[in-house]
Parts: structure tokens; C-alpha cells; sequence
């Protein structure tokens, strides 16, 4: 690959007005510049992510009991005494009776788009979650990033829980059909 100077820009900086140098090499082959765009496209390419979020010892939603956002009304963190694994991950209730009810319909209490943010899923990424920062809606528990997110996603829920929905299955690495 060539580049060009300005005329009068000798390759050794000086400002001359032969016409000499007006081509110099640059220092990238063409085989740099393959490599490069190549690594641009895949780090460009999101890889999937897991289909469920957990701490990295694979603990679901941070700990917290998920059947508690739906008869308690707020996050209860679970106990290491009262856990059940599901989807490849550790679910912590804060009694057994929440852990039964789980176990029996883990998709009615489970949070959608696997505990990632609902929001930044809607937007076509993933991000992590504070448990405090949630919303039941129609029946289906959504946590999001912080309180800032939260606002932003209550403000037009119903468009952002459409677009998620339509994201998600090319998040967790299965394509809508055409895509």
C-alpha cells in the first residue's frame, strides 16, 4: 500500500519542491492491513452471551430471591441455605416455601432476558443489574442497570419489552428465522 505526499514533502520531512519524493512506503503491508480490519470485525461482533446472568461463582441475579419481587414487593436477598439450581445456575430463595414455588414454575418468577438489564437488551446489548432496580410488568419481572436506567426504561416500557423482546434471541446466540 502507497501513500501519497503533498508535492514539495520530501519522505525524509523537509519541505523541498523537487519532484523526487512524492511516493513514499508506509509502514503497513497489505497483510497488516487484512489483520487489522479482521480484528475490527471481530471485535466488532458481539459474541453471545450466556443465557442467564451470574456472579462469576454462578449465582443468579446477585443472590437475590426471585419469587420475593412478586409476594414480598421488594428485593430480598436469598440464603446460601435455600438455593436451587436452574439453567446452570445457583437460585436463592429466602424460605422454602419461595424455593418450592420456584421449582414448580421457575418461568413465571425467573426475570426475563435472563437477568441482564431489560434495557440494554431493548438496545441490542447486554449489561449487569442492581436488584434493586426493578419493575413488574404484566405478570414478568424486568431489572435493570440503576435507578437512571430504570426511569429511562419506565418511560416507554412497553416499546423497550418489544424491542427486547426482539433482541434476545440474537443476544443469547440464536437468530430470529431470516436473520
Amino acid at each position: 500500500m502507497s501513500c501519497r505526499l503533498p508535492q514539495g514533502i520530501k519522505a525524509g520531512g523537509k519541505n523541498e519542491s523537487t519532484q523526487g519524493d512524492k511516493m513514499m512506503r508506509c509502514s503497513l503491508t497489505d497483510k497488516s492491513v487484512a489483520l487489522l480490519l479482521l480484528l475490527l470485525v471481530a471485535c466488532s461482533a458481539p459474541s453471545p452471551i450466556k443465557p442467564v446472568n451470574a456472579t462469576a461463582d454462578g449465582i443468579a441475579i446477585k443472590g437475590y430471591d426471585p419469587v420475593a419481587y412478586f409476594l414480598e414487593h421488594r428485593p430480598m436477598v436469598g440464603s446460601r441455605d435455600v438455593e436451587y439450581a436452574w439453567q446452570g445456575v445457583t437460585w436463592r430463595f429466602v424460605s422454602a416455601e419461595h424455593r418450592r414455588l420456584f421449582q414448580e414454575a421457575p418461568g413465571r418468577y425467573a426475570p426475563q432476558f435472563g437477568g441482564y438489564c431489560a434495557y440494554a437488551i431493548s438496545q441490542g446489548t447486554s449489561a449487569d443489574i442492581d436488584p434493586g432496580s426493578w419493575t413488574i410488568v404484566d405478570d414478568r419481572l424486568y431489572l435493570n442497570l440503576n435507578p437512571d436506567v430504570q426511569r429511562l426504561w419506565q418511560q416507554n416500557q412497553a416499546v423497550y419489552i418489544e424491542k427486547a423482546r426482539a433482541n434476545w434471541p440474537g443476544l443469547i446466540g440464536n437468530p430470529a428465522p431470516g436473520k
